[in-house]
């Protein structure tokens, strides 16, 4: 699934950020949270796809806020606090000048959200299997 893979590369390429020199290099720092943006973008569209492939109700359309609540509400999110944590971020990075906001952000891509990340994947995939399992046995 398309969305997905895109949703898995862009988080390859996060994961593989170097946080150390992102401390030093002011545009290495923009990039870091610039990829951010879009796995978080990429992620909450391919949550949307696997829902809708599941047919869950009100998956069709929705704001990322949304459809993070429905996949909480289904199982396939499995930290709200997170998630809406990341929302805000992704919301407000663009209005971030202030170097500890920054530094603070860096740690959370790193620390909480990359692992929130890494869990959806997993999901998605395992959910995605599921579907395609059962599509199958037909």
């Amino acid at each position: 699934m398309k969305k997905l893979d895109n949703f898995r590369n862009c988080l390859d390429v996060l994961r593989g950020a170097d946080f150390k020199f992102a401390n030093e290099n002011e545009i290495y720092r923009t990039g870091v949270i610039a990829q951010f943006n879009l796995t978080f973008e990429l992620a909450w569209k391919a949550l949307q796809a696997v829902l809708r492939i599941h047919g869950s109700q009100g998956a069709e359309t929705g704001s990322p806020r949304e459809i993070l609540q429905l996949g909480y509400k289904l199982g396939f999110v499995d930290d709200s606090a997170v998630w809406l944590a990341m929302l805000k971020n992704r919301n407000n990075s663009a209005h971030i000048y202030d170097e500890g906001q920054i530094d603070e952000l860096l740690l959370l891509i790193r620390d909480s959200f990359i692992p929130a990340f890494s869990v959806l994947e997993e999901t998605l995939n395992q959910k995605l299997a599921e579907t395609e399992a059962f599509e199958g046995e037909k």
